[in-house]
């Protein structure tokens, strides 16, 4: 009977640590990014919707911008087709993009049945619905790379619209260039577009590692907390390389375009968004623009 009790008493404390942070970001708007092995498979996926579904129901707005690499690259193999990158960028041809908007569509309306399933409204978007995202096209380099673009603008009027209604926008990283064209986009890119342009409180990339690392072979260099300038530094010095380069470029420019905090969390660990909203301790790497008291 104690310890039912205790754990009981355990359950309370938790709920009171949260509280401050529900009271604290009461409707402020929340875009999390979601995408690599946070959605490899179908546990992951649900935790991660249950997760900002209960952001939702305590108060948040929150907007899920979402990825599906592994799964478009997938089923371009399927079709007999190989996967080409250039630094790192997918080369996307018409009938790549013709795939990629498709697993796309698939992937999107998946993620609304789960947030329906459980009793929260869910609409899927398009970067192409309402011109929500429009684009120029991207080169590597100096390379064509086919049909991948960079945001040039975001009508976020759409997602006011939505959020005032209680939805819960679920956004797909296709948007409309020149003459009306199909374009891939970045995820990472995409919600760092949306979160500036909606004026949102946090941003929070979903990603296969714990944060930022001073030096990645070295675990004690984890960092916790980093401001927009100390970030800047680290990749002046070149100490930050490889895929974590445009992200942490993301990051600084969702922080310098108005964003309060930006988030680095390992989407693979189970309830990791509420770990790093709800606690004292928080478990990866916030970025902000200057130290607070």
């Amino acid at each position: 009977m104690e310890q039912e009790m205790q754990e009981v008493l355990k359950k309370a404390e938790v709920l009171i640590e949260a509280l401050p942070y529900i009271q604290k970001f009461n409707q402020k708007i929340i875009v999390v990014k979601y995408g690599g092995s946070a959605m490899s498979n179908e546990d992951l996926q649900r935790n991660v919707i249950k997760d900002v579904t209960l952001l939702k129901l305590v108060g948040f707005k929150p907007i899920i911008v979402h990825g599906g690499g592994k799964e478009i690259s997938r089923w371009v193999e399927k079709t007999g087709k190989e996967a080409s990158f250039v630094n790192g960028l997918r080369v996307t041809d018409e009938e790549t993009m013709e795939i990629a908007e498709m697993v796309l569509g698939r992937v999107n309306k998946r993620l609304v049945s789960m947030v329906e399933e459980l009793g929260v409204k869910a609409v899927g978007l398009s970067g192409k619905d309402g011109k929500l995202l429009e684009v120029e096209k991207k080169y590597s380099k100096g390379q064509d790379i086919g049909y991948v673009g960079n945001v040039t603008k975001v009508n976020p009027e759409i997602l006011f619209d939505l959020l005032e209604k209680g939805y819960l926008p679920i956004i797909s990283p296709i948007g409309l260039g020149e003459e009306f064209a199909t374009y891939n986009i970045n995820a990472d890119d995409a919600a760092c577009a949306v979160a500036k342009a909606v004026g949102a409180h946090k941003l929070v990339f979903l990603t296969d590692i714990e944060g930022l690392y001073r030096d990645i072979t070295d675990k004690d260099s984890f960092i916790s907390k980093i401001t927009r300038k100390e970030a800047e530094d680290l990749i002046e010095k070149g100490m930050i390389g490889g895929g974590m380069l445009p992200k942490l470029s993301n990051c600084t420019s969702a922080v310098a375009g108005g964003v309060d905090r930006v988030h680095i969390l390992d989407g693979r660990i189970p309830h990791c968004l509420l770990l790093e909203i709800f606690t004292n301790e928080g478990i990866g790497t916030v970025f902000v623009e200057e130290e607070e008291e």
